[in-house]
């Protein structure tokens, strides 16, 4: 949650940092703010707004000129959005500046040690404690200062800090919170995601947890927070500027919706083994007889990530013949759970950042286990915690609520279900069944995108509804729960989603003319049953949208989508439903790409 960036150079930094936090804005939108100082400048200078980063932009002095800056777009967790909770914060004698992404979570503790010995804090965020503590450290140096300060400070955190008597550095730290250094010519760049950097440079440094780094503007160094020296490397980062642009689309998230043929395309590009009927996944770091001995795969993730999950739980089990289930990260690490060391456990999460799936990683392996990563970032913290795993190669993924980083993460589980069950008892004509069906993923998909127009016109009949029910049996009902989810994640709708078995056992009592139900209607062996639930729900004058592979004559509307191999349908299942709440939150004026009380990347808990 919340964005990060920093500048130290030559250039002038309030438009560049204005820049960086537009590009970070879908990591927090309640209010911004920035500090900016130069060598030749008396002091820190700030500006902080409630609102978007239009609204900070506005509020900026046309003399506002300095040549070093940190800022911050912030989601709010202690305190409401208001100008005096935004970031940065600064002491009172304006000496201290700091931008913090996490939570501290022994901050009423500290803050009230702080008010003791006669502190007078000015707003009601926990990052406030950080800047007191810094400014009244004793140290010599400001990374001291901000060493002793993080000694006591308890919780997660991504910050920068800057100090006037320190003008010519910022320092840098990270703790379960994102922070990624740009390494430039003459200058140095910090951010919470490189789509802050990718303007100005490619190559890129990540810092790890309990880790810190100084930078200057022709120089950087890397150290732990006890103060040793560690060895940092930059690398490329693939992904361009022009990634990160909406091109002639209105919104991201109909820009990813609309690039999911080429997505998919990307993940299958050069894994598939036409030989041996399987596939190439290089960095599983998992041999056959290792793979031979896994007795059970657990799939950790939280919100579509879990949803994934639960699809890739299904394909596992179908296709490589392992007990698999999927379940939420968050509630995962905190029911004390057995850790069998025959499982393979496996982490989903866009950003590789996820705290409660990142925790989760490093309590799994503190105990022993195994751990994949599925993620679509390199050289995030759960691919570096990770023993091995896929990429998904989705590219950059802007809008707050995920589209095809979903559907490449589902056709990545699908890759590695092939993969283990052709080490183990998948025939090699199955492999082949599989490995067609995913070769004719980006033509159906484009197909499906072909239809937008249609399904316009579906959303526009459904606006209306104040609550609507999603249903779908066994590998229908993830694909429920994932279109429930990004119905009332952009719409505001209310919306539910249960297994088509389940309605007689509650859910029916729900069912009215005035709430529709989304029923998922694949064309397999489970098909007479979900128009058994149709019927139900007809018999009861509830109106009912279909996706299927044919017309449904119980529906009032259907979605007719191609068919696939049975396991892959629920990959093509899922798109128009991502369509459907697009233009539903449209025909509502909906924020689409910032919906409210949402951020991108959940790096708190």
């Amino acid at each position: 949650m919340c964005g990060i960036v920093g500048y130290i150079g030559r250039r002038d930094v309030a438009p560049l940092l204005l820049e960086g936090l537009a590009r970070l804005e879908y990591r927090g939108y309640d209010s911004a703010g920035m500090v900016i100082t130069s060598p030749k400048s008396a002091g820190l200078k700030m500006v902080k707004a409630k609102g978007r980063v239009r609204d900070l932009e506005a509020r900026v002095p046309k003399r506002f000129t300095g040549t070093t800056g940190i800022a911050h777009t912030r989601w709010a967790t202690h305190g409401a959005p208001s100008d005096v909770n935004s970031h940065p914060h600064m002491d009172p004698d304006n000496k201290v500046a700091v931008v913090h992404n996490g939570i501290v979570d022994n901050a009423a503790e500290l803050r009230a040690k702080l008010e003791a010995d006669g502190v007078v804090f000015a707003s009601e965020t926990d990052t406030e404690v950080l800047t007191h503590l810094i400014a009244r450290s004793q140290a010599e140096t400001l990374e001291e200062k901000v060493r002793e300060a993080l000694k006591v400070v308890e919780g997660t955190y991504g910050i920068a800090v800057m100090h006037a008597d320190f003008n010519d550095r910022i320092v840098v730290a990270r703790n379960g919170s994102p922070v990624v250094l740009g390494i430039g010519e003459k200058e140095m760049l910090v951010a919470s995601d490189i789509a802050a950097l990718i303007a100005h440079t490619r190559q890129i440094v990540t810092l790890d947890d309990g880790e810190m780094a100084t930078l200057k503007a022709d120089e950087f160094r890397t150290y732990t927070t006890s103060g040793t020296l560690t060895t940092a490397t930059p690398e490329t980062v693939e992904w361009e500027a022009a990634s990160y642009d909406m091109g002639s689309h209105d919104t991201y998230m109909h820009k990813e919706i609309s690039e999911q043929a080429d997505a998919v395309d990307r993940v299958l590009r050069g894994r598939i083994d036409e030989k041996f009927s399987t596939v190439h996944l290089g960095g599983l770091n998992l041999d056959a007889r290792e793979a031979r001995g896994i007795r059970r795969v657990k799939i950790l993730g939280c919100g579509t990530s879990y949803h994934a999950g639960l699809i890739g739980a299904s394909l596992i089990e179908g296709l490589a013949r392992i007990p698999a289930d999927s379940e939420p990260a968050s509630e995962f690490r905190y029911r004390n759970p057995v850790v069998d060391p025959d499982t393979l456990y496996i982490a989903v999460s866009q950003s590789g950042e996820t705290y409660d799936v990142l925790a989760a990683v490093q309590e799994l392996k503190r105990k022993g286990a195994r751990v994949l990563g599925v993620v679509n970032v390199v050289g995030s913290a759960i691919a570096r915690e990770a023993d091995g795993g896929v990429y998904v190669h989705a590219g950059p993924e802007v809008c707050v609520v995920s589209t095809k980083c979903f559907t490449n993460t589902v056709v990545a589980f699908a890759l590695l279900a092939l993969h283990l069950g052709r080490i183990r008892d998948l025939s090699v004509a199955d492999g082949k069944r599989i490995i067609e069906g995913l070769r004719k993923l980006p033509a159906q998909i484009q197909e499906i995108l072909e239809g937008e127009e249609d399904i316009k016109k579906l959303a526009a009949e459904y606006a209306d509804a104040k609550s609507m029910m999603f249903i779908g049996r066994v590998r229908g009902y993830p694909v429920a729960l994932e279109a429930s989810l990004k119905l009332k994640e952009i719409s505001y709708i209310h919306a539910e989603a249960y297994p088509a078995s389940e309605l007689k056992h509650g859910p029916l009592a729900l069912i009215e003319p005035a709430m529709p139900t989304v029923a998922i209607v694949p064309s397999d062996s489970l098909l007479e049953k979900n128009r058994a639930a149709m019927e139900e729900i007809k018999a009861r004058s509830g109106r009912i949208l279909a996706v299927a592979h044919q017309e449904q004559e119980k529906a009032d509307h259907t979605i007719i989508v191609p068919k696939n191999e049975d396991e892959l349908d629920p990959i093509l299942m899922g798109i128009p439903l991502q369509l459907l709440a697009y233009h539903t939150a449209l025909a509502l004026g909906r924020d689409i790409d910032k919906p409210r009380n949402l951020a991108k990347s959940v790096t708190v808990e």
